[in-house]
């Protein structure tokens, strides 16, 4: 039955949906959570793959048009790449995408592949061992680029993003070996700037290395070409001046782009957030199993996503981080 496209209270058309399909992480980034990890949900807590299926479906037929799956790290999860082809045989989807950080990639690629993932991200925050263990507080570089240079050799792979979340006083002496990696490499190299989402809720400006700093900073060494950013798009993208790679920026701190923001996320356990800094969910796995029906869901849905925050107001006076962390929300 074809159902009408969400749109929310501001106008905006909502095409993407991130879903997270665990809380659990085998890193232990610095700016996500804490060195002993967090409480993880109970296994009957979080959605099964069928009810993930149902209700990516039901999102497909409200104008779902790009779903990306996260975590936590979503390739712990048990059987992972079945959950990916039951998501990528859904009408009405152009694109099923993965985050990752990579660790269990040498594993896993071929079968996320054959299932149909078309577009990877990759969470990669030093190209350094020694401070990629600082920052992961995991001892896993080399077995991270491995898996990312199997992912490489699938053509159906690409493009490949590798993204480095942006800290001051440890990314800056990245910058310029990011810029040659991505020079290099067939990745897309993007630095996003670092946003109040961390476990320790340590997080101030002061640690907010702005994309215009770093942008600045690789075009003195590598010239970059202009670029804007595309509508609804989160990254503006420069590819380098003579046409060797891009670099990617997403500024949500300094350069918010809530005015055509068309996101909406899932979280492991079922709650619908529909800004990454919402401090209100809206709960869909209990009326999910409660017997509600597609049209009971719809409803519960689109009275959520009518409520979409106008933004996030990271910048602004009382602004309040949302009791859950990035690995419990979903990148």
């Amino acid at each position: 039955m074809a159902r009408d496209p969400l749109h929310d209270g501001h106008g905006r058309r909502i095409t993407d949906l991130r879903i997270s399909v665990t809380d659990r992480c085998n890193f232990r980034c610095q700016y996500c959570m804490p060195a002993e990890g967090l409480p993880w949900l109970e296994r009957d807590g979080v959605l099964t793959f069928e009810e993930i299926t149902r209700l990516t479906a039901l999102f497909a037929d409200l104008g779902i048009a790009t779903v990306r799956l996260t975590g936590g790290e979503p390739l712990v999860r048990r059987d992972f790449p079945a959950l990916a082809a039951m998501l990528t045989a859904i009408d009405g989807l152009d694109e099923v995408a993965v985050t990752t950080n990579g660790y269990l990639l040498e594993r896993d690629a071929r079968a996320l592949v054959d299932a149909g993932i078309a577009r990877f991200n990759v969470s990669v925050d030093s190209l350094q061992r020694d401070r990629f263990f600082a920052q992961t507080r995991r001892d896993a570089l080399p077995r991270v680029l491995r898996g990312l240079e199997h992912l490489a050799s699938f053509p159906e792979a690409h493009p490949i993003k590798v993204n480095a979340v942006a800290i001051r006083g440890f990314t800056e002496t990245e910058l310029i070996p990011f810029a040659e990696f991505a020079r290099a490499h067939p990745y897309e190299v993007r630095f996003i700037e670092y946003m109040p989402l961390d476990g320790d809720r340590s997080w101030d400006m002061t640690q907010v290395l702005t994309g215009e700093e770093i942008r600045a900073a690789i075009h003195a060494v590598h010239p970059l070409a202009p670029a804007e950013r595309a509508p609804h798009a989160t990254a503006r993208v420069h590819p380098f001046a003579d046409g060797r790679g891009a670099i990617g920026f997403i500024n949500p701190v300094s350069e918010p782009f809530c005015g055509d923001c068309d996101r909406i996320r899932l979280t492991a356990d079922g709650r619908l957030r529909t800004c990454l800094f919402s401090l209100n969910e809206t709960d869909l796995r209990t009326p999910l199993r409660a017997g509600a029906t597609d049209d009971d869901l719809e409803q519960v849905i689109r009275d959520a996503v009518w409520r979409k925050e106008l933004k996030h107001r990271v910048n602004e006076p009382g602004f309040i981080q949302p009791e859950r962390t990035m690995s419990a929300i979903g990148g």
